[in-house]
């Protein structure tokens, strides 16, 4: 039966679209993005304004066949996806790939999935918006030429692969210009005096003071010397009440979140990475079951704008009024404004589709971690749309020694408005700070002084939450590329992430000073804060895509050209000043030419400059060449050459190398005493030779025969359990019965071969050639032996083993 095909993103969003339209709509999921630019080439073609080459996706070409076929059937097509940029390229990119019909094509968008929200989305169903399309273009074309012209570049000049991304290289400098300011830190010392002061009164309440002017300047203690200065002049001063000051004070409530303040509360109060928080908030968004239908519980979380619809206020009003009382109502709804300068397309805050859809009610619909990111949703945004909180404060002044001012603030909660549903973590705690009923010109006696030192703080690490806050104070990014940015610096390991924090590796140092010199734009903030700007005035249709990507292009082209040498410049110069090596430590050992500093896997290391004719290297420990000792294998010499061998430790790995290199280059494993024992004492169980070789392979030790050339594990030897299985308490050796008196299972024949297979020990039957695992087999005498044999692999394991290599050999 014809009828209108909905197309959206996800399965989930789909589902739950479906069952709301209900008959008469068909609803697919694009499952993302259909096409892209090419994996291995460009993909652009600059000579023809900046034309992007997309190539469909091999896994798409059957949906996109299933949606093609709908679409002939069906009497309207709509585009459902995702109400930003991107989303209205995935839906421009689904009506050329699939051929969909243009004059029965519409698009449609909401922000949150409901009847109502998706009712009223139905009427109002218009054209593609072009200059959206055009400014998500933009954005991908600026990306893919940035990363496939940039990064040859870097991987040359560091002789290893690397990429570099438009966003994601200024994401880094931050990081790393962070790190130098914490390295280059210098500490400042500075005091503080406070005062425990009591007063005349039967009561005798105590209160504190800080210091707060001197002669009506604010104090600048320094040193030691200067608070003993201030101490001198206090001994036997008296402290009178210079003023009292009462007040009110009002706490505004937070605006609701938009992407990035979501993902720095989630951060803080969940300990949630930023791509964790928009996983959950997709699922809370696209739809959760609730009696028996599916319902989007949050309007759409990527979004730099704190608007929210009227009836959605009217709502939050109502709940509040039901559920509190009138006075935690603002005399009118609140209005904020988005911090960002341009916020993108009309877009609402995130907030609950419905606020009475309370936490407690939804806890036991969603699984622990929706329902912590749901609850923190839905508090922020009631809080949002309540009353300020209110204080009365109490400045206190006390003059001392005539030009001595300290003073005393005090607080008390008069009105908890927001903060009886919503608190920051700079809320906790904070709402008293009580002060006695002080009275100006009073007299009170001091009961100590508290000098006390202090020195300034370097600037702290980002978090990923902090990083984030940063990217949107520069206009760096937006709320859809805000995870991935901070994901992708830590996958390609530029940063990496320590007790919650992001520091730089030595690649990442070394990757930000070579584009810093060699791409100046590109890596400065202001400039991809500007690029930002101009993808926004190209979805504003005040500017055009290839004008956008022409003014980028140009210069952008003649730093490629130039790159190369300045590039491998910066990357030497950062190497080499990445450590502080005195005169000596720079000589090579071997041949006396210089060492120079170079980064392998496991980080800097130092080797020789006439490499690969010398092939000295030495490990970095603090900034220094390690200092080895040479440790010889006592008895060991080298067959080849007869020197003495070295024991050698590198990286993980340990062996015996001869004395002689490079000379000689013989070397091989360390063996442990057992070993040796047991190939002296040890015959070949197939010719009798005494003694065998120890040997020591990819899985382990073994013995072998130079006689008949064969190799033994010390599994079939009968002197170890099987690699990979565990021995116990007293298992170790245990083995099924001999099979002499055993009967097959399958003939009866008697007489089986015992032996040892890969997954434990089985009987093969002579006549009619069957084997049969020791386990499967009856009678009281096999169970009875295989009751202490050592424990093997359970039969999950050995599935999930075979599946593992059918795998890797597909």
């Amino acid at each position: 039966m014809p009828g209108t095909l909905l197309i959206v993103e996800s399965p989930a969003k789909a589902r739950t679209i479906a069952r709301l339209l209900g008959s008469g709509y068909q609803v697919k999921a694009s499952v993302g993005h259909v096409r892209d630019l090419p994996a291995r080439t460009l993909g652009v073609d600059v000579e023809n304004g900046f034309r992007p080459e997309y190539e469909i996706a091999p896994s798409k070409h059957a949906l996109l066949t299933e949606i093609r076929a709908a679409a002939r059937d069906a009497e309207s097509v709509l585009l459902a996806t995702d109400p930003d940029r991107e989303g209205e390229a995935i839906a421009w990119h689904v009506l050329e790939s699939a051929h969909l019909p243009p004059e029965r094509t519409r698009r449609i968008t909401f922000h949150q999935i409901t009847a109502e929200a998706i009712r009223r989305a139905l009427g109002e169903a218009r054209a593609l918006d072009e200059d959206l399309i055009d400014a998500q273009q933009a954005r991908r074309v600026l990306d893919r030429l940035v990363g496939y012209m940039v990064s040859p570049l870097l991987s040359r000049a560091l002789k290893k692969p690397l990429s570099a991304g438009r966003v994601q290289s200024v994401a880094l400098r931050l990081v790393v210009e962070r790190e130098r300011a914490i390295r280059d830190f210098v500490p400042v010392e500075y005091w503080s005096l406070e005062a425990d002061l009591q007063r005349r009164t039967p009561q005798q309440e105590v209160f504190r003071a800080r210091l707060h002017k001197i002669a009506q300047a604010d104090p600048e203690l320094r040193n030691r010397g200067d608070v003993d200065q201030i101490l001198e002049k206090l001994q036997g001063a008296e402290y009178r009440v210079a003023q009292v000051v009462p007040g009110t004070r009002r706490q505004n409530p937070p605006p609701p979140f938009i992407t990035s303040t979501l993902q720095t509360a989630a951060s803080q109060r969940l300990h949630q990475s930023p791509q964790q928080t928009m996983r959950l908030a997709q699922q809370l968004y696209e739809g959760i079951e609730l009696d028996g239908e599916s319902v989007g519980l949050i309007t759409y979380m990527r979004t730099d704008s704190t608007h929210v619809a009227p009836e959605a206020q009217q709502q939050a009003r109502d709940y509040i009024a039901e559920h509190l009382s009138n006075r935690y109502l603002p005399d009118r709804p609140p209005q904020y404004r988005s911090k960002v300068a341009l916020a993108q397309e009309a877009h609402e805050a995130i907030r609950p589709t419905s606020v009475y859809r309370t936490p407690e009610a939804m806890r036991s619909r969603l699984d622990p971690r929706q329902a912590r990111l749901y609850e923190l949703i839905w508090q922020r945004f009631v809080a949002s749309q309540m009353a300020a909180a209110q204080y009365a404060t109490l400045t206190v002044d006390i003059v001392a020694a005539q030009d001595l001012l300290f003073r005393a603030n005090g607080q008390r909660l008069i009105f908890a408005g927001f903060l009886s549903v919503y608190r920051n973590e700079e809320d906790e705690g904070q709402e008293e700070r009580s002060l006695p009923d002080l009275q100006a010109g009073e007299i009170v006696d001091l009961l100590q002084l508290l000098p006390d030192q202090h020195f300034t703080q370097p600037p702290p690490r980002f978090t990923e939450a902090s990083l984030v806050k940063e990217l949107e104070a520069n206009g760096v990014g937006r709320p859809s590329t805000y995870a991935s940015i901070i994901s992708v610096i830590q996958q390609r390991e530029y940063v990496q992430k320590t007790r919650g924090t992001l520091a730089p590796t030595e690649l990442g140092l070394i990757v930000c000073d070579g584009l810093v010199a060699s791409f100046a734009d590109v890596m400065d903030v202001g400039y991809t804060a500007a690029m930002e700007a101009r993808l926004d005035q190209v979805a504003a249709g005040n500017l055009t895509y290839r004008a956008m990507l022409g003014d980028f292009y140009g210069p952008f082209a003649q730093a490629v050209a130039d790159a190369s040498p300045l590039l491998a410049t910066a990357v030497t110069n950062s190497l080499q000043a990445s450590v502080s090596l005195a005169d000596e430590e720079r000589v090579c050992p071997q041949c006396g030419r210089q060492l120079q500093v170079k980064l392998g896997k496991t980080g800097l290391f130092l080797g020789c400059e006439s490499y690969p004719e010398c092939r000295y290297t030495a490990d970095l420990e603090n900034g220094h060449p390690r200092q080895t000792r040479e440790l010889f294998a006592e008895g060991e010499v080298c067959e080849k050459c007869g020197g003495r061998m070295k024991i050698i430790q590198h990286g993980k790995s340990r062996f015996l190398g001869c004395e002689n290199y490079p000379t000689c280059r013989n070397t091989r494993p360390v063996l442990s005493e057992r070993i040796r024992q047991l190939a002296a004492e040890t015959a070949c169980p197939q010719c009798g030779h005494l003694p065998l070789e120890p040997k020591s392979g990819r899985y382990g030790e073994y013995l072998y025969c130079p006689a008949c050339e064969s190799n033994h594990s010390l599994y079939k030897l009968g002197v170890a359990p099987r690699r990979g299985q565990g021995a116990g308490r007293d298992d170790v050796g245990a083995t099924a019965p001999p099979g002499e008196g055993v009967a097959c299972p399958a003939c009866g024949a008697t007489g089986l071969e015992r032996h040892d297979g890969r997954y434990g020990p089985y009987y093969h039957c002579a006549a009619c050639g069957k084997n049969v695992a020791a386990s499967k087999m009856g009678g009281p005498g096999v169970q009875e032996g295989l009751r202490s044999r050592p424990a093997g692999r359970t039969a999950r394991q050995g599935r999930r083993r075979r599946s593992a290599r059918r795998s890797t050999q597909g």
